[in-house]
């Protein structure tokens, strides 16, 4: 089994994290409620089991809560992908929401790189404010080793959109580390 925990301290948040990328139970608290929504669906549609706590300074604002788990998932993904042997590597995945259609490709390449397409039109989902996104995405982009492109191609509803970009994540995961082979899949023979 693939797995991996972390956990990490700062002024800011509290976070622990434990991830077994062959499945197991989904907990997650961060004390925003939208947040854990996304966070369970993501984990879900990758195939995770995910147990994860934060605890923030949401007196300022939900930034680094979101932000920082951003950061120890991708940290807690690179940690149990180990050298990466044997996985497909590349996963592409579109998910329709209603009115909206979005659209995740990854390469867990080692080349961390973020390409983030998506306008919300509302600002805030509940307690949970939209240009939260892209902070996650590119905190999990940048500490998982990811190279992560995304597009919403159209939609309405920043709910929708939002919804259907973290499901589309959790295919394009689950498909990229499907454990295909015994050799690392890079001409490089390295990722």
């Amino acid at each position: 089994m693939r797995t991996a925990e972390i956990s990490r301290v700062t002024k800011e948040t509290n976070i622990q994290v434990k991830l077994t990328l062959e499945g197991g139970k989904i907990e997650i608290k961060t004390r925003i409620g939208f947040f854990d929504h996304m966070l369970t669906a993501l984990a879900f549609y990758a195939g995770w089991g995910l147990e994860l706590e934060v605890e923030g300074d949401l007196h300022v604002d939900g930034h680094h809560t979101v932000e920082d788990t951003g950061i120890v998932l991708g940290q807690t993904l690179k940690q149990a992908l180990g050298e990466k042997t044997g996985i497909r590597r590349f996963g592409a995945a579109f998910v329709p929401m209603d009115e909206a259609l979005c659209f995740t490709a990854l390469d867990f390449s080692n080349r961390p790189f973020l390409v983030f397409d998506a306008e919300m039109p509302q600002g805030m989902i509940g307690g949970y404010d939209s240009c939260l996104t892209v902070e996650f995405m590119r905190a999990l982009a940048m500490n998982g080793g990811l190279t992560l492109h995304q597009k919403c191609h159209y939609g309405s509803n920043a709910h929708h959109i939002t919804e259907g970009l973290f499901k589309s994540l959790g295919l394009a995961v689950k498909e990229a580390i499907r454990v295909e082979g015994d050799q690392v899949v890079s001409t490089k023979g390295l990722l």
